[in-house]
């Protein structure tokens, strides 16, 4: 019922993961976070499928991957680039974009590029440019990877990213975690890592013409809050939701998050 697929593209010598669901007659793009430096949406759609829904109705949905490989280098909005590349391939001229974390830094980008191409647009948990927590975050993360400590990597990304109820309450799975998810190398999380923290878009955010939703968290341990208010002033008629109660995870924790989607994205 969902029409979940599992697909790949191919741009120039390199290959984009995606996932697409749903059959509803708008198109729905997510962009995930940095999180896809260490796994690609490959194989996921079922998976997301069922955790998104309530979206399958209404919306054909896609996922995008970065390119793999990432080339050390690469920036945001090369990234938004490939985005509009594959919508090309997909044959999917416009579509309301939802980006969450580095995701909404690409989509920053796209929309102030592309505009005839966006609906509407939801920025969650993202910031317009490099802060010192964000520095300090994926710092901690890069050096954590470096050191070949997985289990302390997945601890830092849980603390920063999760409430600390949730972070109390699952911190025990964190050596199984840490050991299901190594990666065979973190090459493609450092180049995506170093694109967040070269990432500015400031003086782009004005040049944004869609209708846009921007989600913040006010318990965010990962980049703050104070990214989501600025990016909502600097975005013409721009919309702001803050969540006093969650961070960064705002996406998975909230309980209210998916309504918020819907209501947003109703015509």
């Amino acid at each position: 019922m969902l029409h979940a697929k599992n697909g790949a593209l191919t741009l120039d010598a390199a290959v984009m993961d995606y996932i697409r669901f749903g059959s509803g007659s708008r198109t729905l793009i997510m962009l995930p976070g940095l999180g896809d430096g260490l796994r690609t949406v490959k194989g996921t759609a079922l998976p997301m499928a069922a955790m998104y829904r309530c979206f399958a109705k209404e919306f054909t949905v896609y996922a995008f991957s970065r390119r793999e490989p990432s080339a050390c280098g690469c920036t945001t909005r090369d990234m938004a680039r490939d985005l509009k590349a594959a919508m090309e391939l997909l044959g999917i001229e416009r579509a309301d974009i939802f980006g969450v974390s580095m995701g909404g830094m690409i989509a920053q980008h796209f929309a102030a590029d592309y505009p005839e191409a966006v609906n509407k647009l939801i920025l969650a948990v993202t910031c317009h440019e490099s802060n010192p927590l964000m520095r300090e975050s994926i710092e901690e993360w890069i050096s954590l990877a470096q050191s070949g400590d997985h289990a302390a990597f997945m601890e830092s990304n849980l603390r920063r990213i999760y409430s600390q109820g949730y972070y109390r309450k699952n911190k025990w799975m964190i050596p199984i975690i840490g050991a299901l998810t190594r990666p065979k190398s973190y090459d493609r999380f450092f180049a995506l890592a170093q694109a967040c923290l070269t990432h500015n878009a400031a003086a782009r955010l004005p040049l944004i013409r869609a209708r846009t939703l921007v989600i913040g968290g006010e318990q965010d341990h990962a980049l703050g809050g104070e990214p989501s208010r600025k990016i909502a002033e600097a975005i013409p008629g721009a919309s702001l939701k803050m969540y006093a109660q969650w961070g960064h995870g705002v996406y998975e924790e909230a309980p209210d998050f998916h309504d918020t989607l819907l209501e947003f994205l109703s015509p």
